[in-house]
């Protein structure tokens, strides 16, 4: 597609890859050559979030000082990446499709790559590390700060809750241009630079002809806004992020706001300390930066990649 005239204009382009796995085609956008990959200096296999889509790497792939082969995945659902046959979206699946995707690009028995993850990307990528440590070098999570803590006493109404939302079809709002899609980017993320907005929402969205006319649409399955019967078992989560060998680069915005999501039921401190369980944790706040700070800050995460991808730092 091409970006509009005052569209940002890529410094590293990248071509769309597309494998087989778990009865779904997976889109992987690739920059780089795979031979720029060695044992020092390994694939980087980033992973994006809820409602977002790969091509959401961009800016920070621009920004590495260093080139390196790069893969970003659109999740099942999002992008260009296939659609299950189902309404609920279960969090464990991400964990099988990275699963396979990764089988069916490296191999069963490859060398390990450096894995990113933002948001509910970066909650996938600690879970996987700790169950998956030997395929995992190094480790960064771009604010994937996991689920505030349930309790078993809440499951019957978050079950009752989600037999009532199946029988309401999930939607998601079309928009009549391409500039309306980058306005909604800045309204939601008023950080968002208008060039780095309007070459986003022609990769956040496609122009679709349907009931609602010739409008844009978003790449995501409206299912996506549909919460899983399944609660959250944290206890669960943190045996997982006990078994991570890698050393991990933890990055936060200085602006982002977690009450928004849970209000006072899960805070930064807290998931600082569960995040104290890990072995080997970098952690660094970047500024001026809300929750998409790959967006906001790219040059800053991709400083912090370089020195924390280095070849020369020790495990």
């Amino acid at each position: 597609m091409d970006p509009a005239p005052s569209a940002y204009q890529p410094r590293r382009v990248a071509t769309s890859r597309f494998v087989e796995a778990r009865g779904l085609r997976h889109h992987l956008l690739e920059w780089g050559d795979p031979s720029l990959a060695t044992p020092e200096r390994p694939t980087v296999v980033m992973l994006h979030g809820w409602m977002d889509v790969a091509a959401s790497f961009q800016f920070v792939v621009d920004a590495m000082p260093t080139e390196r082969h790069v893969l970003a995945l659109d999740w099942r659902g999002f992008g260009a990446t296939g659609t299950p046959q189902a309404d609920t979206y279960f969090f464990h699946e991400y964990l099988g499709d990275l699963e396979l995707v990764l089988d069916a690009l490296f191999g069963t028995g490859h060398a390990p790559i450096d894995l990113l993850g933002h948001s509910m990307g970066g909650n996938v990528a600690m879970l996987y590390s700790g169950l998956r440590p030997a395929r995992i070098r190094r480790l960064v999570n771009l604010e994937g700060f996991g689920m505030p803590r349930s309790k078993p006493v809440h499951a019957p109404k978050r079950i009752v809750s989600w037999l009532d939302a199946l029988k309401t079809p999930e939607r998601l709002r079309p928009y009549d241009s391409l500039e309306a899609v980058a306005a909604r980017l800045q309204q939601t993320n008023p950080l968002l630079r208008a060039d780095r907005a309007a070459w986003l929402a022609g990769h956040w969205s496609a122009r679709i002809a349907g009931a609602d006319g010739d409008a844009w649409h978003l790449l995501a399955d409206p299912n996506h806004k549909r919460h899983s019967p399944v609660l959250a078992q944290v206890d669960d989560w943190l045996e997982c992020w006990k078994l991570i060998t890698a050393p991990v680069l933890w990055i936060e915005g200085d602006r982002t706001d977690v009450s928004i999501w849970w209000g006072n039921r899960y805070t930064k401190a807290e998931f600082h300390e569960r995040l104290n369980i890990v072995k080997s944790v970098e952690r660094h706040v970047v500024a001026p930066a809300g929750h998409m700070l790959h967006h906001d800050r790219p040059e800053d995460i991709a400083r912090l990649l370089e020195s924390f991808l280095s070849e020369s730092r020790p495990s």
